[in-house]
């Protein structure tokens, strides 16, 4: 027993010991891949389509016919009502007590070259006098067909069907966008952390140089090899590696969790960054990275919605301030009865015709003034967009030339930083057998961390340069095809 009990502490040690010390490593495609599929921007972006895509439906199903069930199967009514006594020649106030019930089926359709509304009904009544000689009466429209419109040139359901389909492919392509942005994202964030994690390694090897040094400058001082004054600046900068070590420790410790909360890690998870090694050789033509552009990108799809919506916004405006003309027709069959079996025997016809008119006569201009606010909202509109355009157009092509030049200026800091280290190695290595002095030592380890950290920033600036390139054009450079999704599957998840 006591031997299990031993077997057990050490069994749950491990396995703590493992927990805490959970180790992964990561490059920066296995970074974008965890976060396209479990951090709470791609969870956001997921939700954000799909409320597109429910609006859609919405619109979809506005076109199609329609039924309805509506019923008020209660209603008692129990009353005291002045009525004329013609046998005594005064007014005197009787008890009525009524129980109506009601049923009634629509069924319709929207008529989306018309505006209008095709509509067919059947309904059933039945009112009951509880007071006195509890008369019961049934009335039924068994089957009445009807149209309504509006005559004043204004279809909104026409609008409709220009705008909502415009909206879903912006959404689609939006969707798409926001996978490229959470590309860019996660290269920040995953170089942040491995640029902190070289930073700590450069620190720690700067502490230990330093810590070196000192300990060789205190035995060359008191063979007088040393100055005081060098043996200070030693001991200055072993005070200075030791805080910017700490400081190193703190800021990884900050990206690390960070980069952990992204992707939906636990606070356990230490993850080592992976720095990559190649990048592809590519050379974008600015001319085909703007057509892709203008072809796909989502904001010249909101460019003609929002067209369209101040045309409709116009057309509106000007239907309401005008003369406003409605139609009402039915024609139907209904009957009465006391008996319920013959309140469907041979109903009578029932017909109905209204048109109705409204004719601003004097208005004092305002119908030529919310007429005239529409049409210059829809000029300033016009003007934004064209603006807008000519910036797109601009940024584009300033994107590509600095993307282009990214590869080069890649090689160049990975030579720079091959080189910085080569030099402050013989560097080093001169100071142990006292060539140099502790000045040009400091200087080549700092040009060794600058060479290394701005080689680091050059990948950084190259990746998120190129995910904001395919995020503006919605398109693969690399394979040299649009960019697509499986929006099915969304749906399934």
């Amino acid at each position: 027993m006591k031997n299990i009990i031993i077997s057990f502490f050490i069994v749950t040690g491990f396995y703590f010991q493992s927990k805490a010390q959970e180790k992964i490593q990561l490059s920066l495609p296995d970074v974008i891949e965890i976060a396209s599929k479990q951090s709470i921007d791609a969870f956001r972006n997921k939700n954000m389509y799909l409320a597109s895509y429910w609006e859609y439906r919405f619109y979809q199903a506005e076109r199609r016919p329609g039924i309805s069930l509506s019923t008020n199967p209660l209603d008692y009514n129990r009353f005291l009502k002045k009525e004329y006594n013609f046998e005594t020649n005064e007014d005197e106030f009787r008890l009525r007590e009524y129980l109506n019930s009601d049923i009634g089926i629509n069924a319709f359709q929207n008529i989306g070259l018309t505006g209008g509304q095709l509509f067919v009904r059947s309904d059933l009544e039945m009112v009951k006098n509880l007071a006195g000689d509890q008369n019961t009466s049934f009335s039924a429209t068994p089957f009445s067909i009807g149209y309504t419109q509006e005559l004043n040139g204004y279809n909104e359901l026409k609008w409709k069907s220009k705008i909502e389909p415009l909206k879903f492919e912006k959404a689609k392509k939006e969707f798409i966008q926001d996978v490229e942005d959470l590309r860019i994202k996660s290269t920040l964030q995953f170089f942040e952390l491995i640029t902190a994690q070289i930073q700590k390694g450069i620190a720690k090897t700067n502490y230990a140089n330093a810590d070196t040094l000192y300990k060789i400058g205190m035995g060359r001082f008191q063979v007088g090899t040393v100055t005081q004054d060098e043996l200070l600046k030693l001991e200055l900068s072993l005070l200075n590696a030791e805080q910017a070590l700490s400081m190193a420790q703190l800021e990884e410790k900050r990206t690390q969790a960070s980069l952990n909360s992204f992707l939906g890690f636990e606070k356990n998870v230490e993850i080592e960054c992976i720095v990559p090694s190649e990048i592809p050789e590519l050379q974008i033509n600015p001319d085909v990275a703007l057509s892709q552009a203008i072809l796909n990108n989502p904001e010249m799809i909101n460019h003609e919605q929002l067209k369209l919506q101040q045309d409709q916004n116009v057309k509106r405006i000007k239907s309401e301030t005008g003369l406003n003309t409605s139609l009402f027709a039915m024609y139907g069959r209904s009957k009465t009865s006391e008996e319920f079996n013959g309140v469907y025997d041979q109903p009578d016809k029932s017909q109905q015709f209204s048109v109705g008119l409204n004719v601003p006569i004097v208005d004092w201009g305002r119908s030529k003034g919310r007429v005239s606010m529409a049409e210059s909202n829809r000029e300033v509109t016009l003007a934004t967009i064209k603006q807008e355009r000519l910036d797109f157009e601009m940024d584009i092509f300033q994107s590509v030339m600095e993307f282009n030049l990214q590869a080069s200026q890649v090689k160049n800091s990975a030579k720079a930083d091959t080189v910085a280290q080569l030099g402050y190695s013989v560097t080093f290595q001169r100071f142990l057998i006292g060539k140099i002095d502790v000045i040009k030592l400091n200087i080549a380890s700092t040009d060794q961390e600058n060479a290394r950290i701005s080689y680091l920033n050059r990948l950084r600036d190259y990746w998120s340069s190129y995910f904001r390139l395919r995020s503006l054009t919605l398109f693969d450079f690399e394979k040299n095809t649009p960019l697509q999704v499986n929006y099915d599957r969304i749906l399934e998840k």
